[in-house]
This record gives C-alpha cells, sequence and structure tokens, in this order.
C-alpha cells in the first residue's frame, strides 16, 4: 500500500490525502476572449462547490507552432488565420484583474496554465497561487525552469507523455511543492483510454499527491478517480457544450459540474479510514437480527 503523501499547500487549501479534494472548474479559453463570458463561468464553478477555477495564458507569437499561424480559421468573427485567432481571444492585464476581483467575491481561487516564459512572468505580477503546466508543456524545459524558479507550487498535467518524460519534468520542478494530475489527452475521452490506474503508478513513483484531469463526457470516470484516489480533480466548464470553440464539447455544462462535485463529496466522505468496526448506525440492525452474539 502506498503511503500518504504530504500535502501541498495551495494558497489556503491543502491539496492531498486526508484533505477535501481540490476541485477545478477548467474555463480554459471557453470564455472566447470575453471577460463577461468568464465571470459566468466563475459563477458557475462557485455555484457547485469548486474551490478553483483555471484558465490558459499564451504569448501567441510564442505559443503558435510556427507551421499553424498562417492556417485559415472560420470563426464567430469572421475568417482569420489561426495567429490571429489566437490573439482574438486571449485576455489582457486589465481582463485578468476583473476575473481576479470577481473569483475573489466569489470564494475561489484562480490560476492559470501558462504556455509560454512570457506568460509565466505575467501571471507571476498577478500573484496567481499556484502555476499549472499543461500536457502539451510536459516537455518545454525553458517553461518548466521558469516556473521552477518563481517557488510557488505546481500543478503538473501528465496526458500525452511518457513515464521518462515526466520523470525528466519532475527533475526539473522538484517534489516538494508538485501535484501531479492523471490526464489522458483525447478529446472527449473515450473510456478505453482512461487508464485510471495510472494514479497509483505515478504516486508510487513520485511520492507526491496525485489527482486527475479528465476530458470525458459525463461523471463517471471523474468519479472512480475519486474512489482510486484522486486528490484533486480538473474539469473543463462551459454554459452550453454547443458553443463555439475546441473545449466546448468535451466540457460539463453548469448542472453537470454541480452534480459532479456533489458526487465528489459524497464519495470522500465514504471512502472513509480503512478500518473495521461497528458503526453507531448498526447496533439497532444488530441487537434486531443477529441470532448468535460472539
Amino acid at each position: 500500500m502506498t503511503p500518504p503523501q504530504t500535502p501541498v499547500a495551495i494558497g489556503e487549501h491543502l491539496v492531498g490525502d486526508g484533505q477535501p479534494v481540490y476541485v477545478i472548474g477548467e474555463i480554459g479559453i471557453n470564455h472566447n476572449g470575453d471577460v463577461e463570458l468568464a465571470e459566468r463561468l466563475i459563477d458557475v464553478a462557485a455555484a457547485a462547490g469548486a474551490q478553483a477555477v483555471k484558465f490558459q495564458k499564451r504569448t501567441p507569437e510564442i505559443s503558435t507552432p510556427p507551421d499553424q499561424r498562417d492556417k485559415i480559421r472560420q470563426t464567430p468573427w469572421g475568417e482569420m488565420t489561426y495567429l490571429e485567432y489566437k490573439h482574438r481571444v486571449e485576455l489582457g492585464t486589465a481582463e485578468y484583474q476583473k476575473i481576479a476581483a470577481h473569483a475573489a467575491d466569489r470564494g475561489l481561487q484562480w490560476f492559470a496554465s501558462p504556455w509560454d516564459v512570457p506568460s509565466v512572468e505575467f501571471l507571476e505580477d498577478l500573484d496567481v497561487p499556484v502555476h499549472k503546466v499543461a500536457s502539451a508543456s510536459v516537455t518545454d524545459v525553458d517553461l518548466l525552469r521558469a516556473l521552477a524558479a518563481t517557488g510557488k507550487p505546481v500543478i503538473l498535467s501528465t496526458g500525452m507523455s511518457t513515464l521518462e518524460q515526466v520523470d525528466a519534468a519532475v527533475e526539473i520542478l522538484g517534489t516538494d511543492r508538485l501535484v501531479l494530475l492523471h490526464a489522458t489527452s483525447t478529446y472527449p475521452l473515450p473510456a478505453e483510454e482512461a487508464n485510471l490506474r495510472a494514479i497509483h503508478t505515478l504516486r508510487e513513483r513520485y511520492g507526491v499527491p496525485v489527482g486527475y484531469s479528465g476530458h470525458e463526457r459525463g461523471l463517471q470516470i471523474s468519479l472512480a478517480a475519486v474512489a482510486l484516489g484522486a486528490v484533486a480533480v480538473e474539469r473543463h466548464i462551459t454554459l452550453d457544450r454547443t458553443m463555439w470553440g475546441s473545449d466546448h464539447a468535451a466540457s460539463l455544462e453548469p448542472t453537470g459540474f454541480e452534480h459532479l462535485v456533489r458526487d465528489i463529496r459524497i464519495l470522500q466522505d465514504a471512502m472513509g479510514d480503512g478500518v473495521k468496526r461497528v458503526f453507531p448506525g448498526e447496533l439497532a440492525p444488530m441487537s434486531r437480527l443477529r441470532r448468535v452474539a460472539s
């Protein structure tokens, strides 16, 4: 049996064994460049009982692959290049200041996945409590070193990565303030690719708290992850899965996210401490039903 992992402090929240499951509403770029939509999604996460919301922060000229920049994309704002689209949905300092204030008003932490080194500096200026490494960035050594240099806790998603690639990332980041998230980066995620037993593999290999970042439709796989010991759960959220954008279809709508958080809280209570005992509620049935006393 894997020994308990030392919890990691993210602001006022402890993430790890024996702590409430740290639920992250992944807004990502589902705000479509609209601060008011971002604030409505923050409201969704708060109403559901999550502890945090997460965004994505990019410097488009750096983070957009060169062979993709000039490709034409059809968008709600008309036809434009992929690089122009990336600029269109990116939020700046003033917008994130509004997001930070709104999240604080709703009792939520907020942070983001930086996709390049200038974005790390951008988020540090806004004093986020933690940084998130997207699965796509696991092999970005310069980004990982910049994140390690902040001294902040780091949440590292492990989708589309081999154990050797995760090893190299963990070597750079260290394990003192690290939370790993098991993930499979298929959108949407089919059950046969979920591989939830990898949660145990990561716990045993790295000795740090391990959670789950899900891209599936529905709730079952995320709830199974909690039953298998995931100490954090991240899921994309949207107002409507039919909205325009790459991540909406694999996101949870408000009612679904509310049900997920509700069921996670029930599960964490139901897991118990593993000590076999007779509970108070069993005493009356035992006196009524057991014929032979020990």
